[in-house]
């Protein structure tokens, strides 16, 4: 398939919040497979369909990416359906605010429902990683980026970086 460029904050589209899928046919197995490719490609373990501009209620993920293995998963118009009172804390990072590092509070443990690539409801029990990949790549389909659960001077501070950033990167 093809690696598709990703939105880097502050664009506004990625303050979109993604609509569901109606039907899981051929057109979302090709995204799902674009954004497999655009997630390697930028050496990512998750990827929402709103990063490549797509406002579609679709991630990936593919925690086994880092040990060099592929093994990517589809979530189609996930949502939680549990999350646990514990809560655990992992530095985040993401594609679409890219340099930027830092620790983010979630629930230790979640249960998600979501179709898969055939479009079969499955039901997921998770912890660790997984948990919190999840939830920060469905933060996404909300318009919500990681740094959005920083502080507003850690925000700010991070805003400024990426801006920064893209203008140099335009003007050399």
């Amino acid at each position: 398939m093809t690696s598709r460029p990703i939105l880097t904050a502050p664009d506004p589209r990625l303050q979109a919040v993604s609509t569901d899928v109606e039907v899981v046919d051929d057109e979302i197995r090709a995204l799902v497979a674009d954004m497999a490719d655009s997630m390697y490609a930028a050496e990512g373990i998750g990827l929402a369909a709103i990063q490549i501009g797509v406002p579609k209620r679709v991630l990936v993920i593919d925690l086994d990416q880092k040990e060099g293995t592929r093994n990517p998963r589809a979530f189609i118009n996930p949502k939680i359906t549990w999350t646990s009172e514990e809560m655990a804390v992992y530095e985040e990072g993401c594609l679409s605010v890219p340099e930027i590092w830092d620790d983010v509070e979630r629930p230790a443990r979640i249960k998600a429902e979501y179709l898969d690539e055939q479009g079969d409801r499955q039901i997921l029990e998770a912890d660790g990683l997984l948990a919190t990949c999840l939830q920060h790549e469905m933060d996404h389909l909300n318009g919500v980026l990681f740094i959005d659960h920083l502080s507003r001077l850690k925000r700010s501070m991070a805003i400024r970086k990426l801006t920064k950033a893209k203008k140099l990167a335009a003007a050399g």
